[in-house]
């Protein structure tokens, strides 16, 4: 297995065990790809959900630039209950799941 592969497996568990949540394997892994050389990196492969320009950042590159949605606060509700489901005391928030997460409460599934 390649290591995009190794960390495919380890977003499933996570959305599985961390968010009670049961994967769409192909929406993941396409979620994941789309997240480039990030998931590789030790800093940007992870979402700190208490850092707001971070979120910013979440908020601007991925929902309005990548999924096409409008400005809002629905955006930043949509951000925090991913977040919530997440769990905010698990300090290690994959960005590919975060993102995928946000793909699926937003029903932007037809982006991938």
């Amino acid at each position: 297995m390649s290591k995009r592969d190794d960390l495919i497996v380890k977003y499933a568990a996570d959305l599985k065990d961390k968010c009670g949540v049961n994967p769409d394997m192909d929406l993941l892994t396409k979620v994941t790809i789309g997240c480039g050389p990030s998931i590789y990196n030790a800093d940007s492969a992870t979402v700190s959900g208490s850092d707001e320009s971070e979120l910013k950042t979440v908020k601007n590159n991925f929902l309005i630039k990548k999924l096409g949605l409008k400005d809002s606060a629905d955006l930043d509700k949509g951000i925090n209950a991913v977040i919530e489901t997440y769990g905010k005391s698990n300090r290690n928030k994959y960005r590919a799941v975060v993102y995928y997460l946000l793909t699926k409460h937003f029903k932007k599934e037809s982006v991938y």
